[in-house]
């Protein structure tokens, strides 16, 4: 009996061992993911160099099966999925884009959140689409090169999302352009559609691509946002000569 008793003993403190053991290992796992995510949530910055934060709300508009998830993963230099999957109700990602002024050398983060909304869970529930809009100060609208019926739906998308008067900066992206043998999209419907005054981009699946792929969506997309805030200011707090001095005003990476 008294055998027993120790032997169960014996049991009680492998038994505490191993999930004090555990916990150890999780908390130093949070730590160390909790020091990852930090850097995302705000950049580390030099001493001798300050940089203000403008933030900005992004959403990302498209059909199902263009690749929003797979932008927004590339934007935010997260993993890409493997496979297509739904998205089920809404994902935000965070993007800090910095940007140096051309005149003033002042330098700027762009912190784009990034709103993704599966098109099923957008029929489904009529707040998804109110909530992505409200207080948006960007729209990307999506369609796949190798999807024509996308490409066709971009001009339904703007017209029933926005409005002309809406201060939203308008962006097109075609996606999957890596797929340049199975394209349904030709160039020269892509330079009628620009004729509208809507930039479209091109950005592939593939993450070999780099930076040289979104640099640019991002570099337009930090811009175009700026000059619509400058705009915004000088129309309602300056006068008109100032307002055409300040509007000029451009960023570069």
């Amino acid at each position: 009996m008294a055998m027993a008793t120790n032997f169960l003993s014996v049991i009680r403190h492998l038994l505490m061992i191993v999930r004090l053991v555990q916990f150890g290992f999780d908390m130093v796992l949070k730590v160390f993911l909790y020091s990852i995510l930090g850097l995302l949530e705000a950049p580390v910055m030099p001493p001798n160099l300050k940089a203000d934060i403008v933030r900005y709300k992004v959403f990302i508009s498209g059909k199902s099966g263009v690749g929003k998830t797979t932008l927004a993963a590339r934007l935010a230099g997260h993993n890409i999925p493997n496979m297509h999957y739904e998205t089920t109700g809404m994902e935000t990602s965070v993007v800090f884009w910095p940007v140096k002024m051309r005149e003033s050398g002042r330098v700027l983060f762009f912190h784009f959140q990034l709103w993704d909304c599966g098109e099923n869970a957008m029929r489904r529930f009529d707040h998804m689409l109110p909530s992505c809009k409200e207080q948006v100060d960007a729209i990307l609208f999506l369609f796949s090169f190798t999807d024509h019926s996308s490409f066709e739906d971009i001009s339904n998308q703007i017209s029933r999302i926005t409005n002309p008067s809406d201060r939203v900066v308008r962006l097109v992206v075609g996606t999957k352009f890596d797929l340049f043998m199975h394209t349904d999209v030709t160039e020269s419907e892509i330079t009628q559609f620009q004729v509208w005054g809507v930039p479209v981009f091109r950005v592939g699946g593939d993450v070999s691509g780099g930076f040289g792929e979104i640099a640019p969506l991002l570099n337009t997309l930090a811009e175009n946002l700026w000059h619509q805030d400058c705009v915004h200011s000088s129309s309602t707090t300056l006068p008109q000569q100032s307002q055409q001095e300040d509007t000029s005003r451009e960023v570069i990476v």
